[in-house]
């Protein structure tokens, strides 16, 4: 086990790199843009496939619900609408493009049951003593198995009495009513003032046991809808060429030349010559750091915060990065370099980020805020394709690399203990085997602030096998990645292919 980088390829010191900060400004700025743009886009599908199901006078409609009240009525907290104090004239008309509607079911069949809306000064009174339910609580969410119906989630909080109710088909002030067996439904259009729903049995009889289903139309949709789906396009046509010029323009800010066996500058052998030798074309180090801390593992993802903000930053730009490289490369065969040094960088960034925290816990020097080479005990470097095959960028992303997912989402999963996986910007809590053996490491650290012997080698391993389909699925190489566990800090030295037997004539 090599505890000192400076055994390292990566060893030397690389010169420094100054990176514009208009680079940066127009990156992050175009990340903005399209993650908001591409919010609004999809609150306009929403709302577009809300407005397809209330067309022809539908109403969107929650999953019916039951609901069994000890008293003598359901009823609803009072909804307010004061309308008269808005000085837009067309939310002043609401009421003439908004309607709510509630279908009541009896649990027992033969039940006549009453729906009612009336004022909440008056339904106050009229159930004033009177034992009754009030709904709370009332969470809608979208239904995923039925398109266009919503989901609610409602307690019942029971309110005493001690007076039984008149029969509300006797009372005058409801605004809105029906009655009858079978199901009931009642629509109200949108008024100005101070509401309460009110669901009993016709008589006045208690208990209320129904089920309830309650739907809302708005025309107002087809205003939103358009609004939303322009403001989204705009943000993605403003936001992703900012992302192209600023990964651009960073990529040309690191893409210097080198000095031999520093940072970047890394050759991998059998890169340039077709693939003469089977070692990968991705050069990755992490040298375990020694002594390491017995408790500091336990505050990293603390410290580590500002990382994973920039991270999820970058992902999103690798990824427009990314299909933006794959469209050029499926027309010309090749990579524009300076994104290509640009995508290098922020898996250069994430290995790093993760030697220190939960996908290694290699070291405890805090990881350098650059894309570029730095002397770091974890570095990364992908020597770039003078050509790319136009054909493999179609399938090799997501068909040809599916025996690879499936493995490592046995063997890595989202990443150690918590992993921060760059490429979805997600944090999660994993307990694949890397995760297992980050939080072996560990404990052994709180004891005995030494790394478990073998455990290092491994997990390093495990990353160098996720990194390489890294690079794969980035589009970076078209080399397939090795079904190949190579363990320790340092590549394995590359071996020649083994020569084909000689034919017999």
């Amino acid at each position: 086990m090599d505890a000192n980088p400076a055994h390292s390829s990566f060893s030397t010191p690389p010169p420094p790199t100054r990176m514009k900060p208009i680079n940066w400004v127009m990156l992050i700025a175009g990340v903005i843009l399209t993650t908001v743009g591409l919010g609004l886009i999809i609150s306009g599908a929403i709302l577009w496939g809300s407005e397809v199901t209330q067309r022809d006078g539908q109403y969107l409609t929650l999953e019916s619900q039951r609901y069994e009240g000890t008293g003598h009525a359901i009823v609803t907290p009072p909804v307010v609408f004061d309308l008269d104090s808005t000085d837009d004239a067309n939310l002043r008309e609401l009421d003439a493009i908004a309607s709510f509607q509630i279908r009541a079911t009896p649990v027992i069949s033969d039940q006549p049951i009453f729906i009612g809306v009336a004022d909440a000064s008056d339904v106050a009174a009229y159930l004033d003593d009177v034992p009754h339910a009030v709904l709370e609580d009332m969470n809608w969410t979208p239904n995923e198995q039925f398109p266009g119906q919503w989901d609610t989630e409602d307690e019942l909080q029971e309110i005493a009495g001690a007076q039984p109710p008149e029969a509300p088909t006797d009372q005058d002030f409801w605004v809105e009513s029906v009655t009858g067996t079978g199901t009931q439904e009642l629509t109200f259009d949108l008024q100005q003032g101070q509401w309460t729903l009110v669901v009993m049995n016709a008589d006045g009889d208690r208990p209320v046991w129904v089920d309830l289903q309650a739907g809302a139309r708005t025309e107002l949709l087809t205003v939103l809808n358009p609004g939303l789906l322009i403001a989204g396009l705009i943000g993605l046509v403003a936001g992703i060429p900012l992302i192209l010029f600023g990964a651009a323009g960073l990529g040309r800010d690191i893409d210097q030349p080198r000095p031999p066996h520093s940072p970047g500058a890394a050759a991998v052998p059998g890169a340039a010559s077709g693939g003469a030798l089977v070692a990968y074309p991705l050069a990755f180090e992490g040298h375990l750091d020694a002594p390491l801390s017995r408790w500091l593992w336990l505050v990293k993802w603390l410290l580590a915060i500002p990382h994973y903000i920039i991270l999820a930053l970058l992902g999103v730009a690798l990824l427009v990065t990314t299909i933006a490289a794959g469209l050029v490369i499926l027309f010309t065969g090749r990579y524009p370099r300076a994104w290509f040094v640009f995508s290098v960088g922020v898996l250069r960034w994430s290995w790093r980020v993760g030697f220190y925290g939960y996908f290694t816990l290699g070291t405890d020097r805090y990881p350098p805020f650059t894309l570029a080479p730095a002397y770091y005990p974890a570095e990364l470097a992908v020597p770039y394709p003078q050509r790319l095959s136009r054909g493999l960028v179609l399938v090799k992303w997501w068909l040809l690399v599916l025996p690879h997912v499936l493995i490592l989402s046995v063997l890595t999963g989202g990443g150690g203990i918590i992993g921060v996986d760059t490429i979805r910007s997600t944090t999660v809590l994993s307990f694949s085997l890397l995760g297992l053996l980050i939080l072996i490491a560990a404990i052994a650290l709180l004891f005995t602030s030494h790394y478990l012997p073998g455990v290092f080698p491994l997990v390093v391993g495990l990353n160098r096998w996720a990194y390489r389909v890294s690079v794969y699925v980035f589009l970076l190489r078209d080399e397939y990645p090795p079904f190949r566990l190579d363990q320790g800090p340092t590549d394995p030295p590359a071996q020649p292919l083994p020569e084909e037997p000689a034919r017999s004539q």
